[in-house]
């Protein structure tokens, strides 16, 4: 995919995010989390990609997370958090991550950096990660939003990624938005397919 269009699904998926992340003590769509659990967890991965980001722009190995405890611990403390608390966070790393990738160079955009499974990946790749992010957790809230929802092009980006990762010789025949929700383990109207389990 282009650099440019994960650009643009970043910013689609984070305003949608951040407008249908209210009401956050109701349950979100994802077993065992309310919908603050959600918002910590999507303010802690604009955090988290920011250390990527520095990365790129300065050379300086600065992990995503310090381990994967330190960052489950921050999205149960964040959950706890005071409603304006947390949309201060989830607000200021939304900006402050997309103020840093507006900032890197053609050339610290191909920079490697290291994701939190361990992949190393040019830093363009930090955009798509983002994009996923925010869109696919925007359905997550369980506000009533749908893969549907989600930009054509960003869901093919996705559908892609998935049967790769999950090493599908083909995906099943239906609207690309419940092919997508399908693969990605969320709600789907697709029948007959088997149960892939959990996904992101």
């Amino acid at each position: 995919m282009a650099p440019q269009d994960s650009r643009g699904w970043v910013a689609f998926g984070t305003e949608l995010f951040l407008t249908h992340a209210t009401e956050r003590s109701e349950p979100s769509a994802l077993p065992g989390w309310t919908r603050k659990h959600l918002a910590a967890h999507v303010a802690a991965n604009a955090d988290a990609l920011g250390n990527l980001v520095h990365w790129a722009r300065t050379g300086e190995r600065t992990p995503m997370y310090a381990s994967m405890d330190q960052r489950n611990a921050d999205i149960a403390t964040g959950s706890q958090l005071s409603e304006a608390r947390l949309t201060s966070w989830l607000q200021g790393s939304a900006r402050s991550l997309a103020s840093g990738m507006a900032a890197l160079t053609p050339s610290q955009w191909q920079a490697e950096v290291v994701t939190a499974q361990g992949r190393t990946v040019p830093a363009t790749e930090i955009t798509w990660l983002r994009a996923r992010e925010v869109c696919v957790h925007a359905v997550d809230l369980g506000t009533g939003l749908t893969f549907a929802d989600l930009p054509e092009a960003f869901l093919s980006a996705l559908v892609a990624e998935i049967r790769a990762k999950r090493g599908l010789d083909a995906v099943p025949d239906g609207p690309l938005p419940d092919v997508a929700a399908y693969l990605a383990g969320r709600p789907h109207s697709l029948t007959g397919v088997p149960d892939l389990g959990p996904w992101l």
